[in-house]
């Protein structure tokens, strides 16, 4: 794959269309084709069509700016995220206001309906380390609240609910490509789908400046573009995206399999998720320790939003307190994210799972009562 990089960033220097241009556009087109879902309704043509923007805190910010969400209104979302989900949010001048999340990490539908107001103008469920929400639930909720729902699918790319992709329920859909998502450039980028003609013109606009042409700005907008040169080399990239989430779903697979049985929640696949598993996320109560073995075997592991969001310094105005959440912090004092990236071979996955069984099996001895 190095020779493609660098011959589409050959590419670029020679042509010289270094801000918006082709290679921009086919990037687009390409995204949007993974997100037809042929459905006609008043709100959707049926055909998609993506706008890539500056990166995935841009792409949630001006789709929310596009449905215009504004100061003092409300956008209900979960409070286990990365801090980008509740900045953008922010950024309109509205209110996050949060909702607890279900065993499987994501937005409880459950506990959703009680959430809306007569101020609420959307909500952003995030289909968190390549798991889909219930987006049937939460569309279904939505909808009967007259509510818009903007998907907050930066960890997702071609993850499905129901054989639906993610990112094409709710009437906006936004994805990273930082680097360390599943479809990365080689720097930051992002990308918004949707099926509306006018939120696409909206977001081509807010995206550019505001600018129709060079010389007539319609609307205040901001410089939140893709670059030609990451574009290019996405479009590299996004060959090799479903030989490599097939790798992930492997690997996942071999983790449930191998992993079953022993003193440690493992993810629970649902009949109507297609997961991505941009993490593959366990929980115990011996994390720490957990952590530490692994790491003396030479197992990398990471810790993902150790401090949920209404917790953080930032977010001390917004009112929340310490047992608002308790699935959520409760997960956060558990989670562990395993090795799960396409590039491992089975050798470290097995090296992984050694290493995981060795530590629960000295365990159980070490508990065993004597005599």
């Amino acid at each position: 794959m190095g020779d493609g990089l660098l011959n589409a960033l050959q590419t670029i220097i020679d042509g010289g269309q270094l801000i918006l241009g082709r290679e921009l556009e086919r990037f687009e087109e390409r995204i949007a084709a993974r997100h037809a879902t042929g459905e006609i309704t008043p709100e959707r043509t049926g055909t998609a069509w993506a706008v890539g923007v500056s990166n995935g805190t841009d792409a949630l910010a001006l789709a929310l700016e596009a449905l215009g969400v504004g100061p003092g209104d409300e956008v209900v979302t979960v409070p286990n995220t990365f801090v980008a989900t509740v900045a953008a949010i922010v950024r309109r001048g509205a209110v996050p206001v949060f909702v607890d999340v279900d065993e499987h990490q994501v937005l409880d539908p459950a506990r959703l309906r009680v959430a809306l107001t007569r101020r609420t103008k959307a909500i952003v469920p995030v289909h968190l380390n390549g798991r889909p929400a219930d987006m049937t639930a939460i569309m279904a909720i939505a909808d009967a609240a007259g509510v818009p729902v903007v998907e907050d699918a930066a960890q997702a790319i071609d993850a499905s609910w129901a054989g639906r992709p993610v990112g094409t329920y709710g009437v906006l859909g936004c994805y990273s490509l930082h680097p360390l998502k599943n479809l990365g450039a080689l720097g930051d980028g992002g990308v918004v789908v949707g099926h509306q003609p006018s939120h696409r013109d909206a977001l081509r606009l807010l995206r550019n400046h505001g600018l129709r042409d060079r010389d007539t700005c319609e609307r205040w907008g901001h410089n939140a573009r893709l670059d030609a040169l990451q574009a290019a080399l996405l479009n590299v990239k996004l060959d090799r995206l479903t030989e490599w989430t097939a790798r992930r779903r492997s690997i996942a697979d071999t983790y449930l399999a191998e992993l079953a049985g022993l003193s440690l929640q493992l993810p629970v696949p649902r009949a109507a998720e297609r997961a991505v598993w941009s993490g593959f996320v366990v929980q115990t109560d011996d994390r720490d320790a957990l952590r530490s073995v692994l790491a003396a075997a030479g197992v990398e592991t990471l810790v993902y939003y150790p401090v949920p969001v209404h917790l953080q310094p930032a977010a001390a105005r917004l009112g929340y307190s310490r047992g608002d959440f308790p699935v959520a912090e409760r997960q956060a004092r558990r989670m562990l994210s395993l090795p799960v990236h396409p590039h491992l071979s089975n050798r470290d996955v097995a090296q992984v799972v050694d290493a995981i069984r060795g530590y629960f099996h000295d365990r159980a001895h070490r508990e065993e009562p004597e005599g």
